[in-house]
């Protein structure tokens, strides 16, 4: 009910949908707050509810909450992404989303280490959790705001993929503090682990689900087939000590590039689609409801200046990272500009997934209970801000930089909607003739199929509550028993007529 409140708010205000979720748990924690300190059952509720949610984000890399929550989020929307958009933005986005994480945990942590005076062991952990996009935050924001599809895949694929780097990183700089060396040959050959059976775990898994998916046509079974897909790979590369999320990108990129395409009737495919879809939706309202449940603004109002501290030291992390890396691709020919820069500097926005890394910290002969505590304050603090403030700006800036789409005229709908109509018969004449193979009917059929898609967005479908409701009190008020008139009336309508006669 929630979810469903936050979208028709975000529609109606036009305003981000994860700003309204996380808004919305915020003061659900306060209403909740206060009348639990007047005790009864309600602080038990309470007490049970925050139990509930400490067990979801217990384990390595994130716990129940990565595990469940992500996979889908990162599946949905790697199987929208084009190879043609990939190929011409991989190398810029992996870069991002290895040396970049690497680049912005140092310059993070040295940053909060030099300048605001926290102990190293603080400041690297922090850099190093807070360093990647996180996936939920950026995808949901990028399926949201229009901008050119090269560039949302190449914000997307970073997400997506540096989650990995991060968690490699954090996990090297937690499993080495209080020792006087680390073992760099180690560490690197564990990423190399990490990432390239990740990518190999993904693409295996992906076509076994190809060749299953071809021996099949219920719409029902290939869904089934897709979460197999989805959770088998997620848990066969963690399970072996790999990227479980890595896993999931790489099978959803084969997913959509190839299954989606030839393995697949089209009643299958739209189904498929659909489920991830809400799939999706629901995810990120689990995750930005969270994040607003976990804010405590009274809590957070105490510690001003360590938030700001921790969100300047990232601001300039991803500044050092984003355009010294942009600049030197666009200079070889990636064709990145300034705007685009601009868009993938705000469009690093902190949540979900640095909450659930944070609380996998235990304490140890260096890191104190305290130190756990400032760290749960500053990833919290970063993360609100960053949805609250960053996400607006981002939308702001993309709809003044970036041409949106603008809404067509009923008469350019018909026509747009008739050639498209002519375009998918001749491509239907072609394949009955036998002049073109199953693969080009299908990629035919998926780029008239896009056109039609791209059409309804632009279209002005709206229905009037007003014009509901007075349909529903016709029918109702039709639906009810006539009123016999009163005998008095009528003995009254005699007597005039007959007064009238006389």
């Amino acid at each position: 009910m929630l979810a469903f409140l936050a979208a028709v708010l975000s529609n109606k205000l036009k305003i981000p949908y994860t700003l309204v979720l996380v808004l919305a748990g915020v003061l659900i924690t306060i209403i909740a707050s206060s009348i639990a300190l007047q005790g009864g059952s309600f602080q038990n509720l309470m007490a049970q509810f925050r139990s509930i949610y400490t067990d979801l984000l217990q384990g390595g890399g994130g716990g129940l909450f990565v595990g469940l929550v992500v996979p889908p989020l990162i599946f949905e929307a790697m199987i929208h992404l084009r190879a043609s958009d990939l190929k011409a933005v991989i190398k810029p986005s992996l870069t991002l989303a290895t040396v970049g994480v690497l680049i912005a945990t140092s310059v993070g942590g040295l940053i909060l280490w030099q300048l605001f005076g926290l102990s190293p062991y603080v400041s690297f952990l922090f850099a190093a959790l807070i360093a990647p996009t996180d996936t939920v935050t950026v995808l949901e924001v990028f399926r949201r705001v229009k901008v050119p599809n090269r560039l949302s895949t190449l914000l997307d694929t970073e997400a997506a993929f540096n989650d990995a780097t991060g968690i490699v990183i954090f996990s090297v700089i937690l499993s080495t503090i209080g020792l006087q060396k680390v073992a760099v040959t180690q560490t690197i050959l564990g990423f190399g682990f990490t990432l390239g059976v990740g990518v190999l775990i993904g693409i295996g898994v992906a076509f076994l689900g190809e060749l299953l998916s071809s021996l099949i046509e219920d719409k029902v079974a290939e869904t089934i087939l897709a979460i197999a897909v989805v959770y088998g790979s997620y848990a066969l590369a963690t399970g072996i000590g790999a990227s479980g999320l890595i896993a999931v990108a790489v099978a959803g990129l084969y997913f959509g590039n190839y299954t989606m395409r030839s393995a697949m009737e089209p009643a299958s495919r739209e189904a498929v689609t659909t489920f991830w879809q809400i799939a999706a939706f629901l995810g990120n309202s689990i995750a930005f409801t969270i994040i607003g449940f976990e804010t405590n603004l009274i809590t957070l109002s105490q510690s001003v200046f360590i938030i700001v501290a921790a969100y300047a030291a990232v601001t300039v992390a991803r500044a050092v990272t984003v355009y010294p890396i942009l600049a030197v691709f666009n200079k070889f020919g990636a064709k990145i500009s300034t705007v685009w820069r601009n868009i993938a500097m705000l469009g690093g926005v902190r949540g979900a997934l640095s909450i659930a890394l944070v609380a996998t910290i235990t304490t140890s002969a260096v890191i104190s209970q305290g130190d756990i505590n400032m760290l749960n304050t500053m990833v919290l603090g970063v993360a609100f801000i960053s949805i609250v403030l960053q996400v607006p700006l981002l939308f702001h800036y993309v709809s003044k930089k970036i041409p949106q789409s603008v809404t067509v005229s009923t008469t350019e709908i018909d026509e747009q909607f008739e050639l498209i109509a002519s375009h998918m018969e001749e491509v239907k004449l072609l394949k009955t003739e036998g002049k073109i193979s199953n693969e080009e009917f299908t990629k035919k059929l998926e780029e008239n199929k896009k056109k039609l898609d791209d059409l309804i967005a632009t279209t002005p479908i709206t229905v009037e509550t007003r014009k509901i409701i007075r349909a529903r009190a016709s029918v109702l008020y039709n639906s009810l028993p006539k009123i016999p008139k009163r005998k008095t009336k009528d003995k009254n309508k005699e007597t005039k007529t007959k007064t009238a006669k006389d």
